[in-house]
């Protein structure tokens, strides 16, 4: 269907993409993985045609239909949605605009106007069967429910949904020009978890082969066939999801030092013959001969170093008391919306607990509540009597820090008594080095002000560490290390996060955040995931129950009615 073969980028600021390989066929289902800055949107951009390559050759069938979800879905949020996927039929959108402009006119039309009018509107109507526009009316309609939405949602405004809710109109734009290719951008970006697991259903139940970018570990888990990874800027290929990635890559990883370990303890037995034997009278034969197949051997390379990523720990933390935070009676109203009503929380030392709930229901809300960066609008929300020290990493990192500082000055400012020595051997933990140190933050990309806001959180102890989505920007090495780095913290942690897989290393407790109340499940998030599928199997048990009685009732009416 489509092969990359030997594919180079370089760009003026250097080379990206050095040795790409891999192909798509039908039913497959690639991810592309790899660190920030390694090339795997630069391949789908070659895939897609947006960018030419430097080198090599991109095979594919010149019929061959590739659609693209990139990270930036457009969406025009004055348009109605059914109107915001019509804009996928240029031709037959605009004749459809024409049509509609003269059915208005015709309602004012002067009597000399109306005959003109009347055959313009023949004419379009014409056309706009030749395009046919009615069949492709009935694709809109049917499309709509696939997505999620209501019928009567076709006519509402853009603007009245969500994040998640204009995502799944970009998916929809694209699946209506019927591709033979999918391309994917970080499409789990910015969801709640509700949408991405209709996301991963929905995508589950396409045939159409697809080529996805994420750093979701769970979505490339559940979903993908094959993973390529790109690693200094060449391509390797394991078939199998994420999972199976992992383990072959480790397998492979081990049987390469193996087998290095051994060529090389050889190849030391041989030379140290050659170097006892060169200037023997009877050997110096053999030894010269057998300098010659050491020189004849082909080297087995010492596996590579992993990529260069984040190195750090949490300071240990102060002993804080039982209770950390108390929330009590708890109701707040943010943008007149009810978030809590009447509801209370006790969290204790050693609680790891993950914040779940949909975009909208007040996670981030709450942890500013707890941090005190807003009051409550009723109830009390507060911090433990006995040595409670926080420490928070906030969503929007541009707000956070002084977007005027430089990087160093960010490190420095906070601590004053230490060496730029000191500074810069912090920074280096976090893939800032040479220059880059005095770079503006302004400047910085997403991941980057992550990175550094991490850092930051570093140089203050604390026993209470307050994360709002702390993945965010990360690519998956930067996040296995900050798990590794909660994992052996000994503090209390609070969590919110899109991020399934992270949640599911980090969190001993889920609080599930469900009209305006704290749910709490006393385990782990694959223990919230069987307590979810047992409510939702005895909801639908007892759905069942109530209908039989209702009917039962009913039954039991007519019967009694006809007696009378």
């Amino acid at each position: 269907m489509l092969r990359l073969e030997h594919i180079k980028k370089i760009y003026p600021t250097g080379e990206v993409l050095k040795d790409i390989n891999w192909e798509v066929k039908p039913g497959d289902r690639i991810g592309l993985v790899g660190v920030n800055g390694a090339g795997k949107s630069t391949q789908l951009k070659i895939v897609s045609g947006d960018i030419e390559p430097t080198a090599g050759e991109i095979i594919r069938p010149a019929s061959l239909h590739i659609a693209y979800l990139n990270q930036e879905f457009e969406v025009d949020p004055s348009r109605t949605v059914r109107e915001e996927f019509w804009t996928v039929f240029t031709e037959a959108n605009q004749v459809q605009q024409s049509l509609a402009q003269v059915q208005r006119d015709l309602e004012n039309a002067s009597p000399e106007e109306l005959d003109e009018l009347i055959h313009k509107l023949d004419r379009l109507q014409r056309e706009f069967e030749a395009l046919d526009g009615y069949g492709l009316e009935a694709r809109i309609g049917k499309i709509l429910p696939e997505m999620g939405f209501e019928q009567e949602d076709g006519d509402r405004l853009v603007s009245a949904f969500s994040g998640g809710w204009q995502m799944r109109m970009g998916l929809g734009k694209i699946l209506l020009q019927s591709p033979d290719l999918l391309l994917l951008d970080e499409p789990t970006n910015h969801l709640d978890l509700e949408t991405i697991e209709w996301l991963e259903g929905y995508l589950k139940g396409l045939n159409t082969p697809m080529v996805i970018v994420s750093h979701d570990r769970e979505f490339l888990d559940r979903l993908c066939t094959q993973i390529v990874e790109t690693e200094r800027g060449v391509s390797t290929t394991y078939l199998g999801n994420y999972s199976a990635y992992l383990q072959q890559k480790a397998e492979n990883q081990a049987a390469q030092m193996s087998a290095y370990e051994r060529q090389q303890k050889e190849i030391d037995k041989q030379q140290a013959f050659v170097e006892r034997f060169r200037a023997s009278a009877t050997r110096s034969t053999q030894a010269k001969s057998r300098e010659k197949q050491l020189d004849k051997i082909e080297r087995i390379d010492a596996p590579t170093a992993s990529v260069k990523t984040l190195q750090f720990q949490f300071p240990p933390a102060p002993r804080s008391g039982r209770e950390v935070i108390k929330i009590k009676d708890l109701t707040h109203v943010y943008d007149d919306k009810i978030l809590f009503l009447d509801t209370s929380l006790l969290i204790e030392r050693g609680d790891r607990i993950a914040f779940l709930g949909p975009n909208g229901a007040g996670k981030s809300t709450l942890l500013r509540l707890i941090m005190g960066m807003e009051p409550p609008t009723e109830g009390k929300v507060s911090l433990g009597e006995h040595n409670v020290l926080p420490g928070y990493f906030e969503q929007n990192q541009a707000e956070a820090l002084d977007l005027q500082k430089t990087v160093m000055e960010t490190i420095h400012d906070e601590v004053p008594d230490w060496k730029n020595e000191e500074v810069r051997t912090l920074l280096g933990k976090f893939l800032f080095s040479g220059d880059t140190v005095f770079k503006q933050v302004t400047a910085l990309s997403g991941g980057e002000k992550a990175r550094l806001a991490l850092a930051k959180m570093l140089l203050t102890p604390a026993n209470l560490l307050i994360l709002d989505e702390p993945t965010n920007h990360l690519d998956i090495p930067a996040k296995e290390m900050l798990e590794s780095s909660i994992k052996d913290y000994d503090g209390t942690v609070l969590v919110v996060s899109h991020d399934r897989y992270f949640i599911s290393q980090v969190a001993n407790k889920i609080v599930e955040i469900r009209d305006g109340e704290f749910r709490v499940y006393l385990g782990d998030y694959h223990y919230y995931l069987d307590k979810i599928a047992e409510e939702k199997e005895q909801a639908r048990l007892a759905a069942i129950a109530a209908e039989k009685a209702a009917k039962k009732a009913a039954k039991a009416a007519k019967a009694a009615a006809k007696k009378k």
